[in-house]
C-alpha cells in the first residue's frame, strides 16, 4: 500500500468486523521529535492473547474465505521501514489499539494520501459506526467526530451524498488549515 490511509482503512475494516461501534482514528504529526503516529482505537470484541500473538503474521487470517491476512504485516513492515515502531494491544470485549510510528521525515514513510476518501468509504458503509478522527500538527488540531454530525443531520444519513461532500471537504479544508497555521 503506497498511502498510509490505505492501511488506516484496512484496519478500520478489521475494527467493523469486529462489532465496533466507535472507532478512534488519532494522527499525531510532532516535526520537532521527528515522529509521525497513527493511533486506531475500537471498542470491538478484541483478541485473545492467541490471536494478538498472530495477528502481525501474513500467513494468519480469522478470514475463511483465503488463507493470508496480510494488511496488519504491511503496516507493521510500512513503519519499520521508516525507522519507526509498531504495536497492537487488545482485550476480549474490550477493543483494540493499532498504533504505528514513523519518522517524521523518513525517506521510506509513506504519504498520509487521502484520508478524507478513507473516512468516507468507512461512513457510505457502515452506517452504524461512528468514527473519531482528531489529525494533530505540531501544536494545531482538527477534529471529527461523526456523534456529533449525527446530531446536527437530525435523522439525515451520514451515507446521504451531500453529507459525505460536506464531510470530506471539512476534513481536506481542517488539515490543510492546520498545516497552513503550524507553518506561520
Amino acid at each position: 500500500m503506497n498511502e498510509l490511509s490505505l492501511h488506516i482503512l484496512d484496519i478500520c475494516q478489521n475494527s467493523i468486523k469486529a462489532n465496533a461501534s466507535l472507532i478512534q482514528i488519532i494522527i499525531t504529526e510532532d516535526t520537532i521529535k521527528n515522529t509521525y503516529i497513527i493511533e486506531i482505537h475500537d471498542n470491538g470484541f478484541g483478541m485473545n492473547e492467541k490471536t494478538l500473538s498472530e495477528v502481525a503474521d501474513p500467513f494468519f487470517t480469522t478470514r475463511t474465505t483465503r488463507s493470508v491476512g496480510m494488511g496488519v504485516s504491511l503496516f507493521k513492515m510500512a513503519a519499520e521501514m521508516a525507522g519507526g515502531t509498531f504495536n497492537i494491544t487488545s482485550k476480549v470485549n474490550q477493543g483494540t489499539s493499532v498504533i504505528a510510528q514513523f519518522e517524521h521525515n523518513h525517506i521510506d514513510r509513506a504519504p498520509l494520501g487521502s484520508i478524507e476518501d478513507t473516512l468516507a468509504i468507512l461512513l457510505m458503509n457502515e452506517a452504524a459506526i461512528d468514527i473519531y478522527y482528531k489529525h494533530i500538527c505540531n501544536h494545531k488540531e482538527y477534529v471529527l467526530d461523526t456523534r456529533e454530525i449525527k446530531n446536527v443531520l437530525n435523522g439525515i444519513p451520514l451515507a446521504d451524498y451531500d453529507v459525505i461532500m460536506w464531510v470530506k471537504n471539512n476534513i481536506k479544508e481542517g488539515i490543510t488549515t492546520i498545516h497552513k497555521e503550524e507553518a506561520r
